[in-house]
Formats: C-alpha cells, sequence, structure tokens
C-alpha cells in the first residue's frame, strides 16, 4: 500500500469511530434524558409545594423560572436528540428500540401542547401534556428493556427478534416514515400557527398607532 492509501484508511477509520462513538453515546445517554424528563414533568406538584413554603418572593421567582427551563429544555434536547430514529442507515444497521420514532413524535406533540395553550395553568393541558410524554416513555423503554438490553436472555427472543430495529427492518422502518409523518404535519402546524400569531401581532402594533393618531386628529378639529 501507497503512505496515501494508508493516511486515507486511517482517516475513514477515525470518521467511521468517532461517528459510531458519538451515535453510541447518544443512545445510551437517552434513557438519562427520558428519565430526567418524566421526573421534572410529574414532579410539578411537589415544586409548588415547596414554591407555597417560601417566605422570599424573589427565590420563589428564581426557583419557578428555573423550573420551567430546565424543564422544557431537557424536553427539547431529548426530542432533538431522538432524530437519530429518523435516520433509514441507522434503523437497519443499529440496534435501536422498534418504536423509537413513535417516541420521538409522542415527545414533539407533547411539546406542541407547552407551546399551543397554558400548560401550568390549564389542568387539561397539563394533562393532555403527560398522557403524550407517558405514551412516549412506553414507547421507548419497553422495546428498550425487553430487546435492545436484553439480547443475552434467551427466554425474551421473540422480543429481541421483533422489538429491535436491525432485526425487524421492514417494522421498523415503516414505523420510521409513518412517524417521520406524523412530526412533519406537527412541524407545519406549529410553524402556520406561529406566522398567524406574529401576522396578527403586527397587525395590532399597526393599528394601534393609526388609532391614537385618527383620535388626536379628531381631538385637534374639536
Amino acid at each position: 500500500m501507497k503512505p496515501d492509501d494508508v493516511s486515507t484508511a486511517i482517516s475513514n477509520a477515525l470518521v467511521q469511530g468517532g461517528a459510531q462513538w458519538l451515535i453510541a453515546t447518544i443512545v445510551a445517554f437517552l434513557p438519562a434524558l427520558w428519565t430526567m424528563s418524566l421526573m421534572l414533568h410529574l414532579g410539578r406538584p411537589y415544586v409548588l409545594r415547596t414554591l407555597r413554603r417560601c417566605g422570599l418572593r424573589l427565590g420563589a421567582d428564581i426557583w419557578w423560572m428555573s423550573y420551567l427551563i430546565i424543564r422544557d429544555a431537557l424536553l427539547l434536547l431529548t426530542f432533538a436528540l431522538s432524530f437519530i430514529f429518523f435516520n433509514p442507515s441507522l434503523v437497519v444497521n443499529m440496534a435501536f428500540p422498534i418504536t423509537g420514532p413513535l417516541a420521538a413524535l409522542c415527545l414533539l406533540l407533547a411539546l406542541a401542547v407547552k407551546l399551543s395553550r397554558r400548560v401550568d395553568d390549564d389542568v387539561n393541558a397539563y394533562r393532555l401534556a403527560t398522557v403524550f410524554l407517558v405514551l412516549g416513555a412506553t414507547f421507548y423503554y419497553i422495546p428498550l428493556v425487553f430487546s435492545v438490553e436484553s439480547a443475552s436472555q434467551d427466554y425474551l427472543s421473540w422480543s429481541v427478534t421483533n422489538l429491535t430495529s436491525n432485526t425487524n427492518v421492514t417494522v421498523a422502518l415503516w414505523i420510521m416514515w409513518i412517524s417521520l409523518a406524523g412530526v412533519a404535519v406537527v412541524a407545519a402546524w406549529l410553524f402556520i400557527r406561529a406566522l398567524t400569531n406574529a401576522t396578527r401581532t403586527m397587525g395590532k402594533g399597526i393599528a394601534q398607532p393609526e388609532a391614537t393618531t385618527a383620535r388626536e386628529s379628531a381631538a385637534a378639529a374639536q
């Protein structure tokens, strides 16, 4: 082999090894993110009880804002890292939970509820977001525990074969494409809603100075 061929082979090995290490790290870290997201979301009553005992108003505000930022940031981070479940080559070649894309879709639906409704003030919106999060966690944890992490258990051979993406490729790809279509629909709805709200807000901002000018002109004419 020529020196150029050796350097190219080493570079390719480093790139492929780094990519595989990064993906393995994300897959290993996602259960912790899902658990922390569920704990923070379901721990809202505890946070509220703690706030009622806080005598300092500034401290209560800082505690509440910190809780909201960390909780919602974790949800966004978990959804962003869950996008590896929408990569067909990874789904086919790596041992992913077969319903991982559905878990990511449920997480996006929970985020959509938070963006479109006042979850912390509306109990029905909070319950709806909780349903989506628990459903997504179920879609993620069951195949992860009973198939991906149980490959050495002979009595779980059926779940290992059927609930792992690289051993049930056809079903895994169908689930991935359907979930990706759902993500596209939800993202399009959020975009249209944000655009509509921005247009309405800008329209109100333009209308208010015009109304003020009209009142001032009428007052001057009198």
